[in-house]
Parts: structure tokens; C-alpha cells; sequence
């Protein structure tokens, strides 16, 4: 697996005016903290969006597009442990009920790798979908998943501090935005000190604007 055939993509990462792609505060009742839902709403006007919740109906233009676009050719994906739950620390403190935010069948249907200080036994869910809690630095973590995305791309989810993370070190070849017009006053920053990345694609919907952003030559 090298990185001329593989490729680190960030897709449908709602960001609001001001910069944030969470709120602050969150927590089991806030999973993208206080008013983050209002960047996602776009997602479930999509008919694909709905599908992903169970539901039926919905959009099928540009917005959906995107949203199934970053779905497509991933083999594996890299998560930081906010995005996994609101929990910190060991996992003796975790409840046992607790395996994350999307049930007993999360969407993903392949490895999920969790950055995380406290690593843990592999948690293997319904629907092929099996997380893996790692602690490592991140280009050793992104060449585990790379192994096991098995030839498809790796997706780097969320949370903010993870994406801006593999940013900073000029990993990440691909990066969606969804620029979603509200203001949220304050929460988790993106592109803070961000350099080494262009902006190749700027189109708009009625509900969002999509940037696609790609490493620098």
C-alpha cells in the first residue's frame, strides 16, 4: 500500500460562517455540542440521508451527490475518540451499554480505527462493522488503516481536533466542506493554522456551499 494509490479523504464535514464544525459543550444529549445539529440538517433533506436513518423520500440533487460521493472507494475509516462518544478517559468509566453513537449497526460496514490514549479490545458490531482503539501517532495509524482498507481509500471523520491534526501534517489529500450559512458563536475550530491546501471546486446548493480542497503540489 503506498500513498500514489490510496488517498486520505474528508467528506461532508458541515462547517458553519464562522468556522466551527461543532459547538461547544457536547455531550451524550449534544453529541455535536450545543446548536451543532443545525449544520447537519442539510444531510437529512437528502433522500440518501434518510436512507442512513431509515427514512424514505428526500432530495436527490447536488447535495445528495456529495453525500453519497463520500461513500464511495472507502475501504477503512480514522476517527477521534469525541466522534466515537462524550466520554473521556479510561474505559472502566465507559457504561457498558456504550458502543458508540449509531447503534448496533453503525454505517460504516468496515474497520474503524479510534485514536484514542486508553486502547481496548477490537468492538465488533452488526453490519461488518468492526472499531479499533489505537494509540499511536498519526501516520502509523493511517498506514493501519490503509492495510486493512486492502487497495480503497481511507476516510478521515471527525472530531475537529483530529481532522486538524492530520491537516497540519499534510496527510490528508482530500478535504469536503459544507459550508452551512449559521452562526454558532464558538466550539471546535477547523482550518486554524491550516496551510498547504487549495481549493479546486466551490459550488452551492440551496442549503449549503461544497468546497473541495486538495494537498498542494
Amino acid at each position: 500500500m503506498t500513498r500514489s494509490t490510496a488517498r486520505l479523504r474528508v467528506h461532508n464535514l458541515s462547517m458553519s460562517l464562522d468556522g466551527y464544525v461543532a459547538g461547544p459543550n457536547q455531550d451524550a444529549d449534544h453529541p455535536v455540542g450545543t446548536g451543532g445539529h443545525a449544520l447537519h440538517e442539510w444531510i437529512f433533506k437528502t433522500a440518501y440521508g434518510q436512507a442512513m436513518i431509515g427514512g424514505s423520500g428526500g432530495d436527490t440533487g447536488r447535495d445528495d451527490e456529495f453525500l453519497r460521493r463520500g461513500d464511495e472507494g472507502v475501504g477503512a475509516t480514522i476517527m477521534g475518540r469525541n466522534m466515537f462518544g462524550p466520554i473521556r478517559g479510561p474505559w472502566d468509566s465507559v457504561p457498558d451499554e456504550w458502543r458508540g453513537w449509531w447503534g448496533e449497526t453503525p454505517p460504516y460496514h468496515h474497520p474503524v480505527f479510534v485514536l484514542t490514549h486508553h486502547p481496548r479490545k477490537p468492538l465488533e458490531m452488526a453490519g461488518g462493522t468492526t472499531f479499533h482503539f489505537v494509540d499511536g501517532d498519526l501516520a502509523a495509524v493511517l498506514t493501519q488503516a490503509f492495510e486493512a482498507a486492502a487497495g480503497a481509500d481511507v476516510r478521515l471523520g471527525g472530531g475537529a481536533a483530529t481532522v486538524r491534526q492530520y491537516l497540519r501534517a499534510g496527510l490528508v489529500d482530500d478535504l469536503h466542506i459544507a459550508l452551512v450559512p449559521v452562526l454558532l458563536g464558538g466550539g471546535e475550530r477547523l482550518l486554524d493554522g491550516i496551510t498547504g491546501y487549495e481549493t479546486t471546486d466551490l459550488v452551492s446548493s440551496p442549503s449549503v456551499a461544497h468546497l473541495r480542497l486538495v494537498r498542494s503540489a
